[in-house]
């Protein structure tokens, strides 16, 4: 009889520590799933960004987003960036005579190399500095110190100030946390608008489960569950492909 009491003693015991462990775990888990989930997605969206300036940059080049991400970083390796150098401006005046940035560069350059020719130079600041006071039509239409210069730099410096190299660009288009796997790209580059104008759109994402696969299993499948119910992707993304959005991020 006594037997039967202590071990009934040791099961009620055991219960009430499996109990207790449950409600700590209950607690406990998901605290810790959040908290590795917000660490890791602030990797996930600092790489989400450099993704969305590179394929920016590359339709304002070709006027179309591309499908291929090895693409992307071929043209970050290899493109220059062309940045126009401003000194001066347009009065509103001149503006309202018909003036505009286009015309004044033409003349501009007209004029250059007409002085080119006459002085035999290259140097830029003579060249400029004569056609302010020596060419007529430059003077006539009041473009003294006027000047637009087009130069070329390191596609990668400009774009990231130092942050990548051609050695690591690669880097931006993979999801950290994944074991290798590559941001999902979807592009449409005729969408049409109900005005009839044509805007290439896409979107880049990184689902949960890319990010997140290591974690707690029911916390994750419920995250997901949660998410799809608010109609909402279960996951990191920015762009649209249903819609023109200006490439705006869900974490945004």
């Amino acid at each position: 009889m006594n037997a039967t009491k202590y071990i009934i003693r040791v099961l009620l015991v055991i219960s009430i520590v499996y109990l207790a462990y449950l409600c700590v775990s209950s607690v406990v888990v998901p605290i810790r799933f959040e908290n590795t989930r917000e660490q890791r997605e602030q990797a996930v969206v600092a790489n989400l960004m450099h993704l969305r300036t590179a394929v920016a940059e590359y339709k304002l080049e070709k006027g179309r987003y591309t499908e291929d991400l090895d693409s992307l970083i071929l043209f970050l390796k290899t493109a220059p960036k062309k940045e126009v150098l401003k000194e001066g401006s347009l009065t509103d005046k001149q503006l309202e005579n018909g003036m505009t940035e286009h015309k004044a560069a033409k003349l501009m350059e007209k004029a250059l190399l007409k002085a080119r020719v006459n002085l035999k130079t290259d140097v830029d600041s003579v060249l400029y500095a004569y056609v302010w006071a020596n060419d007529k039509e430059v003077i006539a239409n009041g473009l003294q110190g006027f000047r637009r210069d087009t130069i070329y730099k390191n596609m990668i410096e400009t774009l990231y100030k130092g942050q990548f190299t051609a050695d690591n660009i690669e880097q931006i288009i993979y999801i950290p946390y994944s074991n290798g796997q590559r941001f999902e790209l979807e592009v449409n580059n005729t969408y049409t608008t109900s005005q009839g104008i044509v805007v290439p759109i896409m979107a880049a994402k990184a689902h949960f489960k890319t990010y997140l696969s290591d974690l707690n299993r029911m916390e994750l499948i419920n995250l997901i569950d949660k998410e799809e119910k608010l109609e909402h992707y279960p996951g990191l993304m920015f762009g649209s492909v249903d819609a023109p959005n200006n490439n705006a991020g869900n974490w945004e």
